[in-house]
Parts: C-alpha cells; structure tokens; sequence
C-alpha cells in the first residue's frame, strides 16, 4: 500500500474503532473519501485491506458496510484468541530472548503508570498492552500464529471498550502480565500457555457479564 493508502487505512480504522462508524453503517469510497480528505483512489486500497481484516464487509448487491457483530461471534473470537494467544506463549516460553523478557517488563509497567494515573489513561494502557502482546507473539516465531491473531485482536468484537474497565479489573490485567512474564522468563510452557488462556477468557468475562445484550456490537478490545 502507498503512504497515502495507509494514511486512509489507518483514519477510517480509528473511526470503526471509537465507533464514529458503526457496525452495519454502509459507507462508500466517496463518503470516507470526504470524511477523510483524501483522494477516493487510497480509500479503495484501505476498504480491501479492511475487508481482509473483517472491519468491514462487503454484501450480495456489492455495497460496502461496516462490520456488525453478533454474541457467537463475539464468543468465537475470543475462544479463537485463547486458544492462538495460549500456543503462541507456549512456543514464545522456549524461544524468548533475555531482552525481550526485559521489553515485556517495560510494556507492563507503562500499563501499571497507566492504571495509576488519578483517571486512568486508557489511551496510553492500550498503546502498552498491544506493544505487550506483539512481543511474545513474535517471539513465538510463528507467521502463521501472529497473522491469525493479528485478524482477531484487531476486530470490532465488543461494544464495552477498555475505555470502560473498571480500575480493578485493569489491575487484574496488569497482574496476570506479571504471571505471564514470570512463567516466559522460567521457560515454562505449558504454565504460560494457561495463564494466557486464562487471561483471554477473564477479559471475555470482564466485557460480557455487565453488558449481556450484545447484539450492537461495534468496538475494539486493542489487546487484552
């Protein structure tokens, strides 16, 4: 993609995901052109890189929509997310260098300052956690791995974004990384593929349980 089509990618990306754009809002390359001031020819090549990513979807008479979520849907992505995220720190807990080990350490206090601000900077807690996770998924040395997840964590699954976590289950968050990380720097596999399983389906938990209608799905979980 040109920098101009990358430009467009990541404006119309970030209106999907602050739900600026909503879920099965139909949009078309004119009026993200205009939305976005840039030429419609960018806004082409970002609506097929979307639509890979499942933001946005394409219907039977050819119109173009953003992507609307379902409760199973959000269920499956999730279950998904367990299931990848647990084998990538399976592999990651044999092959994780010293310096990466001490990267996730960094990431997870940034998330920790995050969480202690007197209102929480959820801009900033996003920025760390993503940075968290893109690390041991590297580090699991698995294209196939890390181009799956990449589809799932940066999808529209749930309308409770982290902007509306709690400060404590954000805390709990921070402390399963530490668990994470103890279980990466020991070369335990089998113990961080379970904590991150576990951390997955807690997230899962944390989102659904005050919001059991979940049939306007819209938003982002950035990472767990």
């Amino acid at each position: 993609m040109s920098r101009a089509s990358d430009l467009a990618h990541s404006m119309i990306k970030e209106k999907i995901l602050s739900g600026e754009l909503a879920g099965g809002a139909p949009v078309t390359e004119a009026s993200l052109s205009k939305l976005c001031g840039i030429s419609r020819t960018p806004v082409r090549e970002a609506l097929r890189k979307l639509e890979a990513e499942l933001l946005v979807i394409r219907t039977d008479t050819n119109r173009t929509m953003i992507a609307h979520w379902s409760h199973d849907d959000v269920i499956e992505s999730f279950e998904l997310r367990a299931l990848l995220e647990g084998r990538a720190a399976y592999r990651a807990a044999a092959r994780i260098s010293d310096v990466d080990i001490e990267r996730l350490r960094v990431a997870n206090r940034r998330i920790c300052q995050a969480i202690d601000k007197p209102s929480v900077d959820t801009d900033a807690f996003l920025d760390a956690n993503h940075e968290f996770h893109t690390i041991f998924h590297r580090a699991a040395g698995s294209r196939h791995i890390a181009s799956l997840l990449n589809g799932l964590i940066e999808r529209p699954v749930i309308s409770r974004t982290v902007h509306q976590y709690s400060r404590e289950e954000l805390r709990r968050s921070y402390d399963d990384h530490e668990q994470i990380i103890d279980s990466l720097a020991r070369g335990d596999s089998i113990m961080a593929e379970t904590l991150l399983r576990s951390h997955i389906m807690r997230a899962y938990h944390a989102f659904v349980e005050p919001s059991p209608d979940l049939s306007q799905v819209q938003e982002i979980e950035r990472e767990q």
